[in-house]
Formats: structure tokens, sequence, C-alpha cells
């Protein structure tokens, strides 16, 4: 059966539903404090695992994810789509391997994913955080550069029991936002640099 764009945007949104009531599950009594949050991102040395992708128009991608604090990270997304997002050397770059013309080019610490790949995270740092709260299954805290709130800001969910990250919402300076659901991250282990070189063209 084919399937029109409209109707595969509605499945999308729908298994994302779906997605979100399991991440739900395993709810507890209260928020976590920000230090617990602090020390848990910085431990975070390495990781990789799938994500989901929900853009700000409603459409969703898959992919693999690999995290190498600090400031390394690389999304690689499935087909269709078949994109690249690396950030490593103090910058974005985003690769679309069907062009033949170079990555565009982001400083990193003018986007919220600074946050999470900064050396120290210390969440408690004057304002830092403008939002830490409990939504009835997850700790929600919303954070951005407080000398540059303009560079827009990153709500991260945290689940307790261990602590893990479960998803982020990145709310950029040009007022969209993405959001990014974490399947189970295999932490710790080798993760080998080259996965964060940069190619010159996108194939």
């Amino acid at each position: 059966m084919r399937r029109t764009k409209s109707s595969m945007v509605m499945f999308k949104r729908i298994a994302l539903v779906a997605l979100m009531s399991v991440v739900a599950q395993g709810a507890w009594a209260e928020k976590l404090p920000l230090n617990a949050i602090s020390s848990y991102l910085n431990g975070l040395k390495t990781a990789q695992g799938t994500f989901t992708q929900i853009n700000d128009d409603g459409s969703a991608s898959t992919g693999n994810i690999w995290i190498k604090r600090p400031g390394k990270m690389r999304f690689e997304y499935n087909a269709p789509d078949e994109g690249l997002v690396i950030a490593a050397a103090n910058a974005v770059y985003i690769i679309d391997k069907k062009s033949n013309q170079g990555p565009e080019t982001y400083p990193l610490r003018r986007t919220p994913l600074s946050l999470i790949l900064a050396r120290n995270i210390n969440l408690s740092k004057a304002n830092m955080v403008v939002g830490h709260s409990f939504d009835g299954t997850a700790t929600v805290v919303i954070a951005q550069d407080p000398e540059n709130p303009e560079y827009g800001n990153i709500q991260m969910k945290f689940t307790s029991n261990p602590v893990e990250l479960r998803q982020w919402v990145v709310n950029d300076s040009g007022g969209g936002s993405t959001t990014v659901i974490l399947g189970e991250l295999t932490k710790g282990g080798t993760i080998a640099n080259r996965l964060f070189n940069v190619p010159s063209r996108g194939n």
C-alpha cells in the first residue's frame, strides 16, 4: 500500500507517541537535584546508541548516535535521509551525502548542544538553568548559555534509578525546535576519533 505524504507524517507521529509512552515507564516520586544531573553528565565520557529525531515540521528521522565528551558528537541518519551531523573541533557540521557541496558549519558555542558537550558541566551556575521541574515521569531541565541566552536553549529529560538522559529538545536562535529521543545508550568503552572526522564533500 502506497502512503501519501500526509499519511506518512501521521504514521510517524503515532509512532512517536508510542515511543514516548515507553520512555515514560518507570515513574518515580520527585525531581532529581541539579548536582546529581551535573555529575551524571560529567561522568558520561563515551556513549553510543540509536535515536529518533522529530523536526520542527513534524517529520521524523532515525539513526545512530555517538557521544565522546568533551566536544564530540555524531548523528548518522538512516535512509532515506542518509544525512550526517558532526560536532567536533568546536563546530557543528551538517553534511548532505547527496550533495557535492561542502558541509554547512556553525560554531558549537552558538548552539545549545555545547551545554551537553562542555568539559565541565555545572547546572548550578547562575542563570544557566531557566527551568527545573518534574512532569510526573521525568525531571525536565531547561538550560541556556547564561552569557548568551540569544543562542537558544536545550530542554533535557532525565529518569532516575539510575539517572539516564532520555531526550532533549533544542530550541535554536531562529525559533525552530528539534527533538531527539534516545534509545538505550551503551556507555563507556572506546570510540575512535575518526568517527568525528568531517568529509570535505557530502558524498
